[in-house]
């Protein structure tokens, strides 16, 4: 597939990719849940980038609140109060294990960088030259997150 084509993605296996990793990580059930509403602000984001034939990256976004949920669940302790370094490398691990679930299903060959988490007041992230080709939104009983595929241009 060369790169910076239109990737075509069925729905139903990124559901059974999360549904997979969230089951058996966190022992929590997700179910897609389309609601058409921008994505909210003061959001935590995981990135993982992918790299090969085709390119771009992987973005997972939670409320703080859910991703402290979150890494109580995945470290089987109690959920912190505040986003510590464990809940970054817990919402980063997830962003990491969807991605390298999802590479193969993208196009053969592609590489995942490190995850990178950003969070804190009014942060910005943009993914250069990127441009969203999918959007899926999911809901737990923790409450919502959202999973972003931005697609980058063919570096030079």
């Amino acid at each position: 597939m060369p790169a910076n084509s239109v990737i075509r993605l069925p729905a139903g296996d990124l559901e059974q990719i999360v549904g997979s990793v969230f089951s058996t990580m966190l022992g929590t059930d997700v179910e897609a849940h389309e609601t058409g509403e921008p994505v909210p602000g003061g959001l935590m984001t995981a990135a993982v980038y992918l790299a090969g034939e085709w390119q771009g990256a992987l973005l997972l976004h939670c409320l703080p609140r859910q991703a402290c949920e979150f890494a109580g669940c995945y470290l089987s302790i109690p959920p912190p109060s505040t986003v510590t370094d464990d809940v970054r490398d817990v919402l980063g691990e997830l962003a990491n294990m969807i991605a390298g679930n999802l590479k193969g299903d993208l196009c053969p060959g592609i590489r995942i960088s490190i995850p990178s988490v950003v969070d804190g007041d009014g942060y910005a992230l943009r993914v250069c030259g990127g441009r969203p080709v999918y959007r899926w939104d999911f809901m737990t009983g923790k409450g919502p997150f959202w999973l972003r595929l931005v697609e980058t241009p063919e570096a030079t």
